[in-house]
């Protein structure tokens, strides 16, 4: 079924203005506009359904569309729908993290949060250099695949080195 207009449209402006992840920017793959998606199933705009086989990529881990998530979703929008973390706490944020504290290793008494898989490697090799500095060990090195970085080189967001 070929795209509508409206749809091509879209398609265009996407290419002018976005640069999507594992994508050239000077030779983009094509990209697929969506309608809807529940559990697995992808809905193109032109009605051609789609499984998502990545099954790992950011919330799809429970699919798309998972009814107790947009519940919970949609109550806490009406509170707030995103504080920083820094000097604030919330009550979903305490709630969880006493259930995970619950499903894990007696050892493991703390949370700490992290909005991915790569800044939570950051965040873990921040922390493994704040425990040696706090420790009396300011210039321990951690190894980081290629290169021993010492904390000198941590900017005070979370980017490793990205500049």
């Amino acid at each position: 079924m070929p795209l509508k207009p409206i749809d091509e449209a879209l398609i265009q402006l996407d290419k002018e203005l976005l640069w999507h992840p594992y994508t050239s920017m000077s030779h983009p793959t094509p990209h697929f506009l969506i309608k809807s998606a529940v559990g697995t199933r992808i809905t193109l705009s032109n009605n051609k359904e789609l499984i998502d086989g990545m099954s790992s990529w950011w919330s799809v881990i429970h699919g798309y569309n998972h009814p107790v998530i947009n519940k919970a979703m949609k109550a806490q929008i009406d509170n707030f729908s995103h504080i920083m973390f820094g000097g604030l706490t919330h009550e979903p944020a305490i709630t969880l993290a006493e259930t995970l504290i619950k499903i894990t290793p007696k050892e493991l008494t703390r949370v700490f949060f992290s909005d991915s898989g790569s800044v939570s490697v950051e965040v873990a090799l921040k922390m493994a250099m704040q425990y040696w500095h706090s420790n009396g060990f300011p210039n321990k090195k951690i190894h980081n695949t290629t290169q021993w970085i010492p904390w000198r080189h941590f900017r005070s967001d979370v980017s490793l080195r990205s500049s």
